[in-house]
């Protein structure tokens, strides 16, 4: 066999396995094991692109459409942008003053990949990632659940380095693909089939041992550069054969039945608000079904077109990313800010089913035990400086909610950066001193279980948390 031939037959090995490791049957639904007497312990990140809208106070836009409440730590105001989570006031804590900083000096186009890994991913040049917080906990939660994890973007895969399409990375930095069909996020949740899913997990057993026979020998006639590729890849097959594992576990524990009424898993980005709806629908039923406990959605990636720009349709308007550079027209922070409002909308409305919802060992309602995220790494105009981040629930985790919490110097208005309408404002000095978002990381790990004190290189939580 020559090596060309050997080559095609490992990427078709690969290819294969990798169909096969997506089919539901692998990752189903399980009881929970040794944890069956806790209450679980939820994480989800939301993630939006292209920031938020931040107008001068001089602008007689500010007091409706300015993204950040006005007001002090418990008495704050919120605008016409927020002002649709009123009803969750007191489970939701609203954060300024925090970023990486790492990537400050970064272009909101080329941020999105660190916003869960705070690593130095640069503007341009060399890339390199860490692992997300939402993996560190999946590391930690994963054992009790047939999912380690849950990801999911409206574009789906992984997109390309500053361009991510996830917000999830592995433990060696590198993207893992998120999905974006509805219908294949429930089949990988709710759909098994027995005697095949045991047939189709001992072929991929078998073609990962052949994979694994294979490259070790390949590994003695590579240069330099092609081992380093290759232990790239090997790593990658270690998660595979982690996955497999995990599949064998579960493979005999039955899925769960859920009520799929809520659900139109034919929806996309174009039906945006079945779209929006049922992509949180299904993070809130693999919640229910203890299917996983850590979730991380991508509502879109930065400085790209794609199904992420024709979610703006739901409120009526043009494409969601055009929404930032249009700011200065007519109505322009309006359009903005009324887009921003109804992302917060359909957050507030997931978490208010959590709410909604009590846990089954009696332990207060799903909400108090899940910390729900929902951010972005750009404030205005692609600044990479004080992300716009809400936070809801957590009260069993300890998070004491109904607050507007504002960290570092300078800013305590938040018009460091407001107003930028043009790319060059992202170069400009900032005056103010902000905190790094990885304390906050930190706290959440903390309170999810993790036993560290350290994130990205950054120790200590933070404060009033």
């Amino acid at each position: 066999m020559n090596m060309l031939s050997s080559r095609l037959q490992r990427r078709t090995i690969l290819r294969g396995t990798g169909i096969s490791l997506a089919l539901p049957w692998f990752e189903t639904y399980a009881k929970e094991s040794s944890a069956a007497d806790s209450t679980p312990r939820r994480f989800l990140s939301v993630y939006h692109p292209d920031g938020v809208g931040l107008p001068l106070k001089k602008d007689p836009a500010w007091r409706d459409w300015s993204w950040f409440p006005r007001g002090g730590e418990s008495d704050f105001e919120l605008t016409k942008v927020l002002d649709v989570l009123e009803p969750l006031r007191s489970d939701i804590t609203i954060y300024s003053g925090l970023s990486h900083p790492a990537v400050r000096k970064v272009h909101g186009h080329s941020n999105a990949d660190q916003y869960l890994t705070a690593a130095d991913t640069k503007g341009h040049g060399p890339y390199r990632n860490s692992i997300s917080l939402d993996q560190v906990i999946a590391q930690h939660a994963g054992e009790f659940t047939r999912h380690s994890s849950l990801i999911m973007s409206t574009n789906g895969g992984v997109g390309g380095p500053r361009g991510a399409q996830t917000q999830s990375f592995n433990r060696e930095g590198r993207p893992i693909p998120a999905m974006n069909k509805p219908k294949q996020i429930f089949d990988l949740l709710f759909e098994t089939s027995g005697k095949e899913a045991a047939a189709e997990l001992a072929r991929s057993r078998s073609a990962l041992d052949l994979l694994i026979d294979n490259t070790r020998s390949l590994s003695l006639r590579l240069s330099k550069h092609d081992q380093d590729t290759l232990q790239q890849y090997l790593d990658a097959v270690r998660d595979t054969e982690v996955k497999l594992a995990k599949a064998e576990k579960w493979l005999n524990t039955p899925i769960p039945s859920v009520d799929s009424s809520n659900l139109h898993l034919d929806a996309e980005p174009k039906e945006a608000r079945l779209y929006f709806q049922t992509m949180y629908e299904l993070i809130y039923l693999s919640f229910l079904s203890d299917s996983t406990r850590v979730a991380t959605f991508q509502l879109g990636r930065e400085n790209g077109e794609g199904p992420h720009d024709l979610l703006s349709l739901a409120v009526g308007l043009g494409g969601a990313h055009g929404l930032t550079h249009d700011v200065k027209k007519p109505d322009g922070w309006k359009n903005l800010g009324t887009y921003n409002r109804y992302q917060a909308e359909e957050f507030g409305r997931f978490a208010q089913r959590l709410k909604d919802t009590q846990e089954p060992n009696g332990n207060g309602n799903m909400l108090d035990n899940t910390f729900a995220m929902h951010g972005s790494a750009s404030s205005s105009f692609h600044l990479s400086r004080n992300y716009p981040i809400i936070s809801a629930g957590g009260s069993n985790l300890g998070f004491r909610n109904g607050r507007y919490l504002k960290f570092g110097s300078g800013n305590e208005d938040n018009q460091a950066g407001a107003g930028i309408v043009t790319d060059a404002g992202w170069r400009g000095d900032m005056q103010a001193e902000e905190l790094p978002l990885a304390h906050l990381f930190v706290t959440i790990l903390q309170r999810m279980g993790v036993d560290t004190d350290t994130f990205a290189g950054f120790t200590g939580t933070l404060d009033r948390v």
